[in-house]
């Protein structure tokens, strides 16, 4: 006889928690709670989000907080623990499973009320890996809101002045990162993403590679925009990373741009059905090796393709697969993002997002790769 699944339990907010966002397709800024028991979904919402809850949440039940304050011995007087416990004590829960991040102190509670929780490892819905042809509808509307954003950052680039000392200036005054990110950003918001530590760095600055940068833009120098919202109406998130220059690029900045974008082109066509993600971020890390860009350290810090090739997207910016722990499987959708890192002559990365078909992949992105605007 097969045993029965365990209930499945989520106290989140769904504004920051894509599990429970995944499983209701709500978005609520307070925690709530989500029960899956025998095949069914319910949804415990306060009165405030009961009837949006009613025609948004895709779940099987609808229950109002205030009724669920009516179990408790203090009625309307009663704690969000309190009205957790007695919910799941009108549904006999006495075991569930639970993600990883699910809060320590609610969990203490609902133990000494008798309910043991089992955190799940790994995606507590694993077909989250997996994406849907719904899914890459609204990932790919997410990319096209990231691609207005970066299209807003090329234009005030290609708008901008070259001053003295080949500062960049901009409706009359210095072009610093903080204001094209702010342009950038609000591109994003008109567009209908929320931006996200969007990521302008330029020269010096674009050897870290999450280094978000600041102060003035110049001339003739790698600027790295790595731009990650998220669209506001589904929660899933766009990426893309550009690098360019403004004026004129040398020849070693030329060449390490042109060898990172070869060294992606590479890993676009090895990946496919079947392919160990490792062994093909461990190609892209050897080409570039082969073509003068080891990955080392000197005088204390990395140069080369010291960071990992990519990673899966959807409602979380980083979430499963990263490309170097997965075997590729159709239906997943990662960013293939390779990046050279030299000071002295500054960061490249090239970024785009792909899902995983039958017979190789498919670029969701679109965005061009220009060097000198």
């Amino acid at each position: 006889m097969s045993k029965k699944p365990l209930p499945k339990l989520i106290v989140a907010a769904s504004d920051h928690d894509a599990d429970i966002l995944y499983a209701t397709g709500l978005f609520v800024p307070d925690p709530f709670i989500f029960l899956e028991q025998n095949g069914r979904s319910t949804a415990v919402l306060s009165d405030l989000e009961i009837d949006r809850g009613r025609k948004e949440a895709r779940v099987d039940e609808i229950v109002a907080l205030s009724e669920v304050a009516k179990l408790c011995s203090k009625g309307k007087d009663s704690t969000f623990v309190e009205h957790v416990i007695a919910f799941l004590q009108s549904r006999r829960v006495r075991r569930a499973a639970v993600p990883g991040s699910f809060p320590l102190g609610l969990a203490k509670n609902l133990e000494k009320a008798g309910i043991a929780l089992l955190p799940q490892p790994g995606l507590f819905w694993k077909e989250r890996e997996f994406k849907t042809s719904a899914e890459l509808k609204v990932i790919a509307q997410a990319l096209r809101i990231t691609e207005a954003g970066m299209a807003r950052g090329i234009e005030v680039l290609r708008a901008a002045e070259i001053g003295p000392k080949k500062a960049l200036r901009w409706g009359g005054k210095a072009l610093t990162s903080e204001i094209l990110r702010a342009e950038i950003d609000s591109a994003i918001l008109r567009a209908g993403g929320t931006p996200a530590n969007t990521i302008v760095a330029g020269g010096a600055q674009a050897c870290d590679p999450h280094e978000r940068g600041s102060g003035l833009l110049r001339a003739d120098e790698l600027i790295i925009l790595d731009i990650f919202p998220r669209a506001a109406k589904s929660g899933y998130f766009g990426d893309m990373t550009r690098t360019v220059v403004r004026g004129r690029a040398s020849e070693a900045q030329r060449r390490l741009w042109q060898t990172c974008l070869d060294g992606q082109k590479k890993a676009l066509r090895e990946i496919k059905p079947g392919g160990i993600g490792k062994a093909v971020q461990d190609s892209v890390r050897e080409f570039f090796t082969q073509h003068g860009y080891p990955t080392e350290q000197r005088e204390g810090r990395w140069t080369g393709f010291f960071h990992g090739l990519g990673h899966g997207l959807g409602l979380e910016i980083h979430e499963s697969p990263r490309i170097a722990t997965t075997t590729f499987r159709p239906g997943q959708v990662v960013t293939v993002e390779p990046g050279l890192y030299v000071p002295g002559i500054g960061g490249v990365r090239h970024e785009d997002v792909i899902t995983i078909t039958a017979t190789g992949s498919r670029l969701l992105s679109r965005f061009p790769k220009p060097l000198e605007i």
